[in-house]
């Protein structure tokens, strides 16, 4: 145990939950108790349920009918999807299926109720539950007879199949209906494009045959001639271009040039080319010549400008006849242009009209073809689902029919008191933990020294007897010795040998701490006085078995000696006052100088003076001693006085002058609270026996020697009848 008065304030102490479940583990006991015998009677008296169990397993529905061959048999919304699944659950628990299988089963005129209050019945005790990864439902039934449980799961499985059957032959037959309606107006639409189509090849001339390519062929003829006279029209143009370009030329060119072009048209009977080449050869014959020294009057010179001279003048001549040709021809071609061009603007008309022709009888024969195409597909398909709707159908297959059950499934008596036990036990520790953070009172030594800022003297077990009545070999005497020790260590002063002891409220254990306390200090050889100064309910002569009329306020109010009102008990060096008669005034008569005088004279007398004084907080009486003495021991029992009523007990001491040597810890449960247990656990091992008592040394009180006198000679008067 530290001495010191110095404390962390701010420090925050961990919690320690396993503690406060021990010390709460009353409160935990009883709400598990109580939840736990709620859950048992609550299952003793609920209505007992029996179970039974239909399994189906769902199919997707086959009877769907499609228009057409090459698609699939199966409804696409049929397929089987959690959401068709969830479907099927609320139908099997829907009005309808519930009403049927109430008739099925007879249960209004069974339940002697009307039908709607049955249907709401089934609807609370039939449920429905998947089988995980597979197709199957269960459906259950929970009611107060096994019977009647088996009868109802057999009908709502019974009811269901038959809903289910009806519902898809239902559909069925008007999917059926609806295809026969189609296919009746098919037949009417295919008859009307037929006598269209008959109209055109009746009109056309063209014969129709059934998949043939007739009407294809329909204007080829007429279309050939047509792009044929075109092509010989543009070859007429382009004819006249030529020509027109070839006369514009003549026009422009000079002779030379001229009759050089003219040479190389390709025209019949074209005699420029043969005049030119004899003029190209006259001329090359004169360059020899000249080339032979032959001057131009020679004959042959002569004969040889003549020919050229000639050969130029004919094709001039012809170049002027073959304008004249070209002028004729072109009014041929022009003449040939426009002819052709009506034979085209004729054959574009008959073309035309044989398009829209084709076009028409194309488009009728389309219609036709499709039409009747589609009511082969419908005559099919209707067939196919007739036959398919005269075959057997199972939707539903039915896998587990219900047994009668041999016990019953509700309530389940063990979950329900584990479960009880389970939410006991949670609230028990919920509880705990509530009234743990709610509790104020101080509950550890920490909170003692946080608080106060003054230490912990010791810390007293829970159901400690009075030792003097004991033998001395009791380990509960080892804690007082602990006391014992650190008010001698904590004593600033060692004349300060005078305490009080006080408490903030009644049944703190003040008085017992105070005579077990005197008790262990003769022991240890001090001469101790006990003073009795609680002068309101006065108890430190019951453990002694001593009179009580006459003690201090006998001594405060009249003139006896001291020796008369001090007894020596059975215990060496243990003296004691008592508090005599009771005073109306107890304030008035401790706050007077007779007693501050008894007080001076006693500490001269004992080496320990121990005053019980009445709780703090209730009367002003405590205070006042407090104020005579030299110091104050506080005694707080474990979890019972708040802390902040702890701090007024320190306030109210040091308010009149008194000085706080420290705190015990008062009835504390050592069994339960693990950070106290070191405090005692030691307590049989190292208790001293009656040798080593008896051989205790007496130096401890050698500070007292200057006082052994006045002590013998106060304990030397007594007599045997003082001391009763």
């Amino acid at each position: 145990m530290q001495g010191s008065n110095q404390t962390n304030i701010d420090s925050t102490p961990s919690i320690d939950y396993w503690q406060i479940l021990k010390n709460r583990y009353g409160v935990i006991l009883l709400t598990f108790l109580l939840v736990f015998m709620t859950a048992a009677v609550i299952t003793s008296v609920i209505p007992e349920r029996y179970e039974s169990t239909s399994v189906v397993q769902v199919h997707p529905s086959t009877i769907a009918i499609t228009p057409f061959r090459g698609q699939s048999a199966v409804n696409p919304g049929s397929q089987m999807t959690a959401q068709y699944l969830q479907n099927e659950f609320e139908t099997i628990v829907a009005p309808e299926t519930l009403k049927k299988a109430a008739e099925m089963a007879q249960l209004p005129a069974q339940w002697e109720m009307e039908m709607d209050v049955v249907v709401n019945i089934l609807k609370g005790i039939v449920e429905t539950t998947p089988r995980r990864g597979t197709d199957f439902i269960e459906i259950n039934v929970r009611h107060a007879s096994a019977s009647d449980a088996k009868d109802i799961a057999e009908s709502v499985a019974d009811a269901y199949i038959l809903r289910r059957k009806k519902t898809e032959e239902g559909r069925a037959k008007k999917a059926l209906a609806a295809l026969d309606n189609e296919r009746r107006l098919q037949s009417d639409l295919v008859q009307d494009y037929r006598k269209e189509l008959t109209v055109l090849i009746q009109q056309y001339g063209i014969p129709y045959f059934d998949g043939g390519s007739a009407g294809n062929r329909l204007g080829l003829s007429e279309q050939a001639m047509f792009q044929s006279a075109r092509a010989k029209l543009a070859n007429f143009e382009t004819q006249a271009d030529q020509i027109k370009i070839q006369i514009d030329k003549l026009v422009q060119l000079t002779s030379e040039e001229l009759i050089s072009y003219a040479a190389g048209l390709d025209l019949p009977q074209n005699q420029v080319t043969a005049y030119a080449n004899q003029n190209r050869v006259a001329v090359d014959r004169m360059l020899d010549l000249s080339a032979q020294g032959l001057g131009q009057k020679h004959p042959d010179m002569v004969t040889m400008k003549q020919r050229a001279k000639g050969a130029m003048e004919k094709a001039h001549e012809e170049v002027v006849s073959l304008k004249e040709v070209l002028k004729t021809k072109l009014d041929l071609v022009e003449k040939q242009v426009l002819k052709m061009r009506e034979m085209v603007d004729d054959r574009k008309e008959d073309a035309i009209s044989l398009s829209l022709k084709q076009t028409n009888y194309t488009q009728a024969k389309e219609q036709y073809e499709q039409a009747r195409g589609m009511l082969r597909e419908m005559k099919f398909k209707h067939s196919e689902a007739e036959i398919l709707l005269k075959m057997p159908r199972d939707p539903i297959t039915l896998h587990e029919t219900p047994k009668k059950a041999k016990k019953p499934v509700f309530p389940n008596f063990t979950m329900n008191l584990l479960l009880g036990a389970g939410v006991g036990l949670i609230f028990g520790i919920a509880i705990a933990l509530l009234l743990e953070h709610l509790d104020t009172s101080v509950k550890s030594l920490e909170d003692v020294e946080r608080y106060l800022q003054v230490p912990v003297l010791a810390v007293i077990p829970k159901d400690v007897g009075v030792l003097h009545k004991q033998s001395g070999m009791s380990p509960d005497a080892e804690a007082y010795r602990i006391l014992r020790t650190n008010i001698e260590f904590n004593r600033k002063n060692p004349d300060n040998n005078s305490i009080t002891v006080v408490s903030g409220g009644a049944g703190e254990g003040k008085s017992t701490t105070l005579v077990n306390l005197a008790y262990v200090c003769a022991q240890g050889g001090y001469t101790t006085l006990m003073i009795d100064a609680d002068l309101r309910r006065p108890r430190l002569h019951t453990f002694f078995e001593i009179n009580n009329s006459v003690g201090l306020t006998n001594y405060l109010t009249t003139d006896l000696a001291l020796e008369d009102v001090i007894l020596q008990t059975p215990v060496d060096n243990l003296y004691f006052m008592p508090s005599g008669i009771l005073p109306a005034d107890a304030a008035g008569i401790l706050n007077s100088r007779r007693m501050s005088e008894l007080l001076q004279d006693v500490k001269q007398r004992f080496d320990l003076v121990l005053v019980d004084s009445p709780p703090i907080l209730g009367v002003s009486d405590a205070a006042v001693l407090a104020s005579e003495v030299d110091l104050t021991m506080v005694v707080v029992q474990h979890r019972k006085l708040p802390r902040n009523m702890l701090m007024r007990v320190k306030q109210a001491v040091e308010n009149v002058g008194g000085q706080v040597i420290g705190v015990v810890l008062n009835n504390v449960d050592v069994r339960s609270d693990s950070q106290y247990q070191y405090y005692t656990s030691y307590y049989t091992y190292y208790a001293p026996s009656n040798i080593e008592e008896n051989q205790k040394p007496q130096a401890m009180t050698a500070h007292k020697s200057s006082k052994s006198e006045p002590k013998s000679s106060s304990s030397s008067d007594k007599s045997n009848d003082d001391l009763y």
